[in-house]
């Protein structure tokens, strides 16, 4: 099992700025992928952005170029550094883990985004 923490949601005006992270722990095994995925009201929960443990990284076409994902291997966390926020980005976001080969995946509990002024 891997459990998953995150932190850093909120209500910010657009424009803004927000960091998310989301720290695992458990049965963590290398090759995996750490990610996040973001749901409003109303429609599917989509792919925001992923990193695997060796540096690989995608983003949905939605974000690219305001928002950036890292990782910290050593502590197992995830952050998603969110600029130049619009009011489409509101969402609860969720964190994800995957194992690569098994291709079991964990969900955070998830944290709300709010762009509103």
């Amino acid at each position: 099992q891997v459990q998953l923490v995150e932190s850093g949601g909120g209500l910010v005006q657009p424009g803004g700025s927000l960091r998310l992270s989301c720290a695992a722990s458990g049965r963590i095994f290398s090759p995996n992928i750490m990610g996040w995925y973001r749901q409003a009201p109303g429609k599917q929960r989509e792919l925001v952005a992923r990193m695997r443990d060796g540096g690989y990284t995608n983003y949905s076409d939605s974000v690219k170029g305001r928002f950036t994902i890292s990782r910290d291997n050593e502590k197992n966390t995830v952050y998603l550094q969110m600029n130049s926020l619009k009011p489409e980005d509101t969402a609860v976001y969720y964190c994800n883990f995957r194992h690569l080969l098994t291709q079991m995946d964990y969900w955070g509990q998830g944290t709300q985004v709010t762009v509103s002024s």
